[in-house]
């Protein structure tokens, strides 16, 4: 019988993968360790070992036709150990006189699986990383993998915050909660999002009238359903184009890999918004006796509650007051005190069908569905020092503070102080589905692979945006003098904690609906030839982006006071304590209106049945992209001045027809309109890995790949801000831009486990997208400034990538249970581009020119302690106008940590925390002298109950 494993073991856990032979295994005597590791990677099996069983004993050769059972045997040869079969899949290496080797067929025949008592592995943190690099060793081309252990036990709620630990990984939290992912600098638009190797539909963000296009939304996809992330940093042909960052490809629980298995996790959570945030998940796996067909689900179900305190500025705007102020001169525009709450309800299932009838045919189908409900409350003291909508504000003359271009300080008369309440239900839907086929005869391989996948973000009925408005017109004193750090002091002469002094405003009620659909069918074929191989494949590929909306603005309580409407429609914000800790004179609390009273008195039935306005015709669009790629790859392998090598050389077409159709206005009349778009792209690629010695490989990449526009810069829609007068639109004229990609990469993997890896890339972007700002005239509403997007820039990024991990195994107890993990990303741009007419150069949306996470941990016993730290340098938010300044996301570092107990085999106890420090994040304008907001979203911690059967 298999003795429980400590937290020592090596857990090698892989799915099966295309790699290289074990060509240094055939030339020379190697480390038994790396040598089973190899074996498990280009075999698709777990192999697991004691380290202890395997230190300073040497491999012998293996032959490529041989099977596992008879490659484990030829591996410990002489060695007094012996392979046992637990079951389909997973071997357990042994003393001799315990396991029976597999070198006896009649003992261990290959289709068999041996009785066995039920075992438990505890797998340990150490033992995740020597997987993950496992995977990076194994590939043929650059990746980084992030393992099942980091993302169960890591503070990590979806796949997104687990891939902070990645190599040129950098996040972007929305409400403390990770969303977006870059990858080496360039921003989330830029990464293809796969699920197990196939496309997926994106949700889009509703709330707060905004959408992204083609950056998907990871919080749907919960770290508990998710085996491992992989993150390819190069290309090859077969690869579907577009991943100018990276292909991130997340990889759900496979039934054949973990075998009969069952796992339950129970989690309770509590952050700023003070109440307790349940959650539950869980894994189970099935397999017939055979070991051919399995069956697995998993699921999760979890509550979280947020409360974000923001002071939030839309930017600092020239020449606004010259009638006062000298020309060239920054001063403040809409600033405004927000206190946000969310309520968020995840419940996803995850569902995967194994069948391996034979070594020949292989079919696999998956299925995940995920439901979020995000209730969505907000609380806002609106202040406008420059609007004049409803009044002119006048800059009061000698009260103004200058420091370089900017007024820090001044009071300005007749402003408009404006509480406002927001509430609105988004919710998010995502389906996947896949269907892979695979057969091999003879030198042949065929592979059929077709996914479908739907994704809907919308309010639904009766429950979208609903925003409340009350005002009142007053002086506002402004200081913005302490800084980002610190609030500013925001002073006026009238209290805006009475309701008495506030007057009704409009009323707005959106309903947003955006329905993405991906579906994809690819054919691939594959033949040996001799070392190498020839791959040839056709991708069909259709993407339909549908997004509808609607506003309502109802003036029916304009200038109505607002305690005439009785107290039912107002009260004070729920919360004393906002921004606490922020030094400033700013609003801490205020009156707060009730929305949903506001949304059943003025909308009618009659209002609902109004008929779509032109801008609501404007504001809705369907833009659908139909693709059609074929490729061929030529893989090879062999020896050069007596170093193992092997690559791959490819060719990939990608033929695209764009249809985007909308409605455009001439006065009140809407107008259809449709445009159509065709192009194609042929795309090489080459991947090159050398064995400098069995341990030390060098990797060179070069590629050329697309990037299409965001889905909704190609769409012919233009949306007004309600509260602003500003607008963006879409270009359905604009092309996709090209690139470049230069990878050159060092990887040295220790005996003992571990590696240092080093990677300096080029990317170069040709006719790069941005930003055009036009001024137009709109009915009722006068000059607005339209923001859109042409091609026409040039941009440039280059890096170098660090990364190490180690387990310090052959230090004394106790402190053989030490470990680390680090990585550095260093970026730098080179760009000229255009905002409007203001030139912009070497700035990228997006683009920290730092990334860095370090990672300590300890596991000894019965124990595990993980410490972690994420760190991004300042990136650009927005890159401004030609009257308005850019925005600048100050430098943001995370401290999460987490420490385990096993209790016994089967039950650990988990304590685990996000943002221990309680980190703020802060934007600013072009200078620290024009601090814009600041978001406090407070410390997340959760204690965690798990058992594996």
């Amino acid at each position: 019988m298999l003795a429980p494993l400590d937290c020592r073991t090596a857990l090698i856990g892989i799915a099966a993968l295309a790699t290289l032979p074990i060509q240094a295994q055939a030339q020379a005597r190697d480390d038994l360790g790396p040598a089973l590791t190899r074996l498990a990677v280009e075999r698709g099996v777990q192999i697991l070992f004691q380290p202890r069983l395997v230190r300073g004993r040497a491999a012998s050769p293996v032959r490529r036709d041989t099977t596992v059972d008879q490659a484990l045997a030829a591996l410990l040869s002489g060695q007094g150990l012996g392979a046992r079969r637990v079951r389909p899949g997973v071997y357990a290496i042994e003393p001799q006189g315990r396991a029976a080797s597999t070198s006896d067929p009649a003992r261990a025949p290959e289709d068999t699986a041996t009785p066995v008592d039920p075992v438990t592995v505890t797998a340990a943190y150490g033992a995740s990383l020597d997987r993950a690099l496992t995977f990076k060793r194994g590939a043929a081309y650059s990746l980084d993998a992030v393992a099942a252990e980091d993302i169960a036990r890591l503070p990590a709620a979806n796949a997104a915050e687990a891939l902070q630990l990645a190599p040129g990984v950098s996040l972007e939290r929305h409400r403390g909660v990770g969303l977006y992912v870059s990858v080496r600098g360039l921003g989330p638009q830029f990464q293809n999002v796969l699920l197990n190797g196939r496309p997926i539909a994106m949700n889009d963000l509703v709330e707060n009238g905004g959408f992204r296009g083609r950056q998907f939304r990871f919080e749907v996809l919960p770290a508990d359903v998710i085996d491992r992330i992989e993150v390819v940093k190069t290309t090859t042909a077969d690869m579907d184009e577009g991943a100018l960052g990276g292909n991130i490809d997340v990889r759900t629980f496979k039934p054949l890999e973990l075998g009969r298995r069952s796992v339950l996790s129970v989690r309770a959570s509590q952050g700023q918004a003070s109440k307790p945030d349940p959650a539950a998940s869980g894994v189970w796996s099935w397999i017939d006796d055979s070991g051919r067909l399995g069956f697995l689900a998993a699921g999760m179900a979890e509550r979280r509650r947020i409360r974000n305190d923001r002071l939030y500025q839309t930017g600092w705007n020239l020449d606004r007051f010259t009638d006062v102020l000298p020309a060239g001169l920054y001063t403040p525009t809409r600033t405004r005190p927000t206190l946000e709450l969310e309520d968020r309800r995840l419940v996803s299932g995850d569902f995967a069908l194994q069948w391996r009838p034979s070594p020949a045919w292989r079919t696999d189908v998956d299925l995940l569905v995920t439901r979020l409900d995000a209730h969505y409350d907000e609380f806002g003291l609106d202040i406008y020092p420059d609007d004049t909508t409803l009044a002119r504000p006048a800059f009061v003359a000698g009260s103004q503070r200058v420091v370089g271009d900017t007024v820090q300080a001044g009071v300005i008369d007749n402003v408009r102080w404006m509480a406002s309440r927001e509430t609105s239900l988004n919710r998010h839907d995502l389906a996947a589905f896949g269907l892979r086929q695979s057969w091999t005869g003879g030198p042949w391989a065929i592979d059929v692979d077709y996914a479908y996948s739907r994704a809907r973000s919308y309010h639904p009925d009766g429950q979208g945006t609903v925003r409340a408005r009350a005002a009142f017109f007053a002086p506002l004193t402004y200081d913005f003098s302490g800084g980002r750090g610190a609030g500013p002091t925001l002073k006026t002469t009238v209290d805006y904690t009475d309701p008495a002094n506030f007057a009704g405003q409009a009323f707005d009620y959106t309903f947003k609906d955006s329905r993405d659909t991906d579906a994809v069918l690819k054919a691939d074929a594959a033949r040996r030839l001799g070392p190498g191989r020839l791959s040839l494949g056709v991708e069909g590929h259709r993407r339909v982006r549908d997004y509808r909306r609607r506003d309502w603005i109802l003036n029916s309580l304009l200038g109505t006071p607002l305690t005439s409407l009785g107290n039912d429609y107002y009260g004070e914000t729920p919360v004393s304590d906002f921004l606490d800790g922020t030094p400033g004179d700013l609003p801490r609390r205020w009156v707060a209106l009730d929305a949903r009273a506001f949304y059943q008195r003025l909308f009618t039935p009659q209002i609902a049945a109004q008929p779509p306005s032109v801008s609501d015709l404007r504001n809705s669009f369907v833009v659908e992209e139909k693709i059609l790629s074929a490729y061929a790859r030529a893989d090879f392998s062999g020896q050069w001045f007596g170093l193992a090598v092997d690559g791959d050389l490819g060719i990939r077409y990608a033929g695209t027809r764009q249809v985007s159709t909308g409605v455009l206005s001439s006065g009140a009349d809407p107008i259809p309109a449709e445009w159509r778009k065709t192009y194609g792209n042929w795309l090489p690629s080459a991947n090159l890995r050398i064995a400098l010695t069995p341990d030390l490989l060098l990797r060179m990449a070069a590629s050329r790949v697309v990037s299409r526009p965001n889905v909704v810069d190609n769409a012919p829609r233009i949306t007004l801000a309600r509260d602003t007068p500003t607008a963006n639109g879409g270009n359905p004229d604009l092309d996709p831009f090209l690139a470049t990609q230069l990878d050159v990469s060092l990887e040295w993997y220790f005996p003992s486990g571990g590696a240092l890896t080093g990677a300096v890339f080029d990317r170069e972007l040709d006719n790069y997208i941005t930003a055009q700002n036009t001024f137009i005239q709109v009915p009722g509403r006068g000059e607005i400034l339209l923001s859109t997007n042409v091609n026409g820039g040039d941009a440039r990024i280059q890096g170098l990538e660090l990364a190490y991990s180690r387990t310090f195994k052959a230090l004394p107890a106790p402190l053989d249970g030490l470990g680390v993990q680090a990585s550095l990303t260093l970026v730098r741009s080179q760009a000229n581009y255009f905002a409007g007419d203001r030139v912009i150069k070497n700035a990228l949306l997006g683009l920290s020119r730092t990334n860095y996470s370090l990672l300590a941990f300890y596991e000894r016993g019965r124990a595990s302690v993980r410490l972690g730290y994420n760190w991004r340098s300042a990136y650009l938010t927005t890159i401004g106008s030609s009257i308005t300044a850019p925005a600048t996301t100050a430098a943001f570092g995370s401290l999460d940590g987490a420490a385990s107990w096993r209790i016994d085999r089967r039950t650990t106890l988990t304590l685990e925390g996000v943002n221990l420090t309680d980190a703020r994040r802060y934007v600013q304008g072009q200078s620290d002298d024009q601090p814009m907001e600041i978001h406090h979203w407070g410390r997340y911690l959760s204690t965690r109950l798990r058992w594996a059967f």
